[in-house]
Parts: structure tokens; sequence; C-alpha cells
């Protein structure tokens, strides 16, 4: 199951893309019994090179600057048809609309399940929800199964005897005599 950095890390690179206005924006969650590769693949595409580029430069800038990331590999930038960053858990595939009809991703992998990013967000809600109950359910077992504390004996409540001063006469607290 993919982790829940993972998930922001795709979210993030959808929300890049949608900023600059890719077209056909895709979420394909592969199948690990058939992909050993990666988890995810994002697709999308530009209308033509030079936005496919600013699409490209737009997702490792958002990746750099919030996540600390940046793509394992970057393939296809100087023809900027197909733009491939490799981010291991996942791949953001940026196309020009020639291309992705010609190879059709979505059509080789079949078995995989297109999700959107309204579907990832909650999938991701859910797993964090999920992280925090489970982490509270430990911390509520961890207290319950712990040795009581000694209770401290109760300290007497009765009141000093007042200073007395010479004569008998009480002392004024505070004075300098």
């Amino acid at each position: 199951m993919p982790s829940p950095e993972t998930q922001k890390l795709l979210l993030a690179a959808s929300a890049a893309c949608e900023d600059k206005k890719a077209e056909d924006i895709r979420i394909l969650a592969l199948d690990p019994a058939e992909s050993g590769l990666t988890d995810y693949f994002l697709i999308c595409n530009g209308t033509n090179e030079r936005q496919n580029m600013a699409i490209a430069d737009e997702v490792e800038l958002r990746l750099k600057r919030e996540f600390n990331t940046l793509p394992n590999s970057v393939e296809g930038r100087r023809q900027a048809e197909w733009i491939l960053l490799d981010y291991v858990d996942f791949i953001v595939h940026i196309f020009s609309e020639e291309k992705r009809a010609f190879y059709g991703l979505e059509r080789l992998r079949k078995s995989a399940t297109s999700i959107s990013p309204a579907d990832l967000n909650e999938e991701l809600k859910a797993t964090v929800k999920a992280a925090r109950t489970k982490t509270a359910a430990k911390k509520a077992a961890k207290k319950s199964s712990a040795t009581p504390k000694k209770v401290a004996s109760a300290k007497s409540t009765s009141k000093p005897a007042p200073k007395t001063g010479p004569k008998g006469k009480k002392a004024r607290v505070g004075s300098a005599k």
C-alpha cells in the first residue's frame, strides 16, 4: 500500500499540473501484481511543447519547494513531446496530444484503476485517520497496562502556632524590630 507521503506528493504534482492548465489529468493506481515499477502514473497533456515544459517545471519546482524532493530521473525534456518525471513511487507523464493518443498508456495498463485527485485526497484522509486512531489506541492500552503510581501521604492541614515576640505578644510579620 502506498504511503501517505507518496499520496501527498502525488496530490501536489496533480495540483501543479492543474495550475499550468494541463488537459485530461488522470491518476492511474497500478496493480502491484503487474507493476513492480511504481505505484501510480500521473498522466496529462499540454497543447504544445512549451506548455509541456512549463508543466514539468512547475511539478519539479512545487515538489522541491514543498517536500524537498527531486525526480530520480527526467526524460524527454529536450523534445518536450513526452516528458517523464520519475519520483520512484509515482511517475509523471506529460504528453503532447498526438503522442498521448499514439502511445495510449491508459490502454496499455488496463488493470490499473483510474482515480481522481478528489478520490486520492479522500483515501489519504482515511489513511491518516486510521493511523491516528491506531496510535491513540496504542497509547490508551499502554496507559491502562502501566502500574498505578504510589499515592503521596496526605499533609497535615493544621496551622503553625503564631510567632510570639518578647513579653508574649504576637510579633508583626515583616517588622524590622
